[in-house]
C-alpha cells in the first residue's frame, strides 16, 4: 500500500486496521465507516482512521510499559518469625 494513498479498498482498509474484511463491510453497511461505492467496490478515505490509529499506538505503548513495570510488594505481607 502506498503511504500517500488517500482512498483505500476494503481489502487495503482491513490490512491497514488489522481487522477482517467482513468486519469492515459490516461497519460500512451500518454507517460506522464512511465509504464511496464506485460501482464495483467501496473506496474508503484513510484519514477517518487517524484518531483510531493514534489510540491503538498509545495503547500498545502503555501495554509495553506495563509489561516492564515491576510488581509492587503487597502491603498485606507481614514478616513474622
Amino acid at each position: 500500500m502506498e503511504p500517500s494513498k488517500t482512498y483505500l479498498t476494503v481489502q487495503e482498509t482491513a490490512a491497514y486496521l488489522e481487522l477482517p474484511e467482513s468486519f469492515i463491510l459490516e461497519k460500512i453497511a451500518c454507517g460506522r465507516i464512511r465509504a464511496v461505492h464506485n460501482g464495483t467496490e467501496y473506496l474508503i478515505n484513510k484519514e477517518q482512521f487517524n484518531h483510531h490509529m493514534e489510540q491503538i499506538r498509545k495503547l500498545r505503548e502503555w501495554e509495553e510499559h506495563i509489561k516492564h513495570e515491576p510488581i509492587p510488594e503487597s502491603y498485606d505481607v507481614k514478616d513474622e518469625d
